[in-house]
């Protein structure tokens, strides 16, 4: 799995670090209790730098012998051992803990949901944005010019991102399947049923994660597809799947997630794609001269049509 990440994207950049691989090594090969803390810890690296195991314990419902066999199990002597790795990987790649904690935890004077929602978009945005580096979406780009069909899926809200994504690679990938669309399981079951070894799968999916998502990516994976996951975490489900894992951050203080950040990559790799080439450039081109006779222009603007007036009857005169 390559993870596409930038230095300021703090969660990619921490489960890229030693402590990180050691808790992505729990998180898909370890006991139920191991696999609840190596989730909330991935996902969560600068919240729980601050937290005592007793508050950790309350935050994941698991017993303190748990997390003490956790810390054992992630190859330390016990929790505080743990806790301060943590501090010392976040302490390299924040600076300072301590101001970050604060931003995320202090109540603000005047903060409301609207407020606290739109601040977290915008900083999932950020995230996303600083995270995308370039070789990496060209890395992308150039599988999926080479890949003699794309597949493209997303699961209920995710649905939605996939389909932005279908649309903007149209033009350019002559074999093309949005694998959901308005069908089902059962549909994309049998739309990916022709999947094969050199083709491309796109899936997207943030937090709610669907269990079908990843059963199907497992699918197409088995039959030799490559895998882009554009996904929320090195923590999701599709994280161990994925060729190339593209990190929208989804978190939202009100939204079980937010789509905002996995829009911000789907245009990301609809522009990498369409400036990859002059061929596509010249197809891009083509594609706006075809619509433009159905695109509004100021010379349509037309008057509002009369209305027909009623025809008066005559008067008769008196005989």
């Amino acid at each position: 799995m390559k993870i596409s990440v930038h230095p300021a994207a703090p969660d990619a950049a921490f489960a890229e670090s030693e402590v990180g691989r050691r808790l992505v090594a729990l998180l898909h090969g370890s006991s139920p209790a191991n696999r609840t803390v190596a989730d909330f810890l991935l996902r969560n690296p600068v919240r729980v730098s601050g937290l005592g195991i007793e508050d950790l314990a309350a935050a994941t419902a698991v017993s303190t012998a748990s997390l003490s066999r956790f810390a054992r199990a992630a190859g330390f002597r016990g929790y505080g051992e743990l806790r301060g790795a943590l501090a010392e990987t976040l302490q390299a790649i924040l600076q300072p803990v301590e101001k970050l904690r604060d931003t995320f935890e202090r109540p603000r004077p005047g903060a409301s949901p609207h407020t606290d929602g739109l601040e977290a978009t915008l900083a999932s945005l950020r995230m996303a944005a600083e995270g995308l580096a370039p070789d990496a979406i060209e890395a992308v780009v150039a599988r999926l010019q080479r890949a003699p069909t794309v597949y493209v899926m997303g699961f209920g809200l995710s649905a939605h991102a996939a389909g932005l994504l279908t649309l903007g690679l149209q033009p350019f990938c002559p074999g093309l399947i949005n694998v959901v669309e308005f069908g089902g399981t059962e549909v994309a079951a049998g739309r990916l049923m022709n999947v094969a070894r050199g083709d491309m799968l796109v899936v997207i999916s943030v937090p709610r994660y669907a269990r079908d998502a990843v059963q199907l990516t497992h699918y197409a994976r088995d039959r030799g597809a490559g895998v882009v996951a554009i996904t929320d975490s090195p923590a999701s489900p599709l994280a161990r799947l994925a060729d190339h894992l593209l990190l929208a951050p989804s978190r939202h203080p009100v939204l079980s997630s937010s789509l905002a950040a996995a829009v911000l990559v789907v245009e990301a790799l609809v522009t990498g794609m369409m400036v990859s080439s002059r061929a596509n450039v010249n197809q891009a081109a083509k594609l706006t001269e075809a619509i433009s006779s159905y695109l509004y222009r100021a010379d349509d603007a037309r008057p509002a049509a009369r209305r027909p007036q009623r025809a008066t009857s005559r008067r008769r005169k008196p005989a």
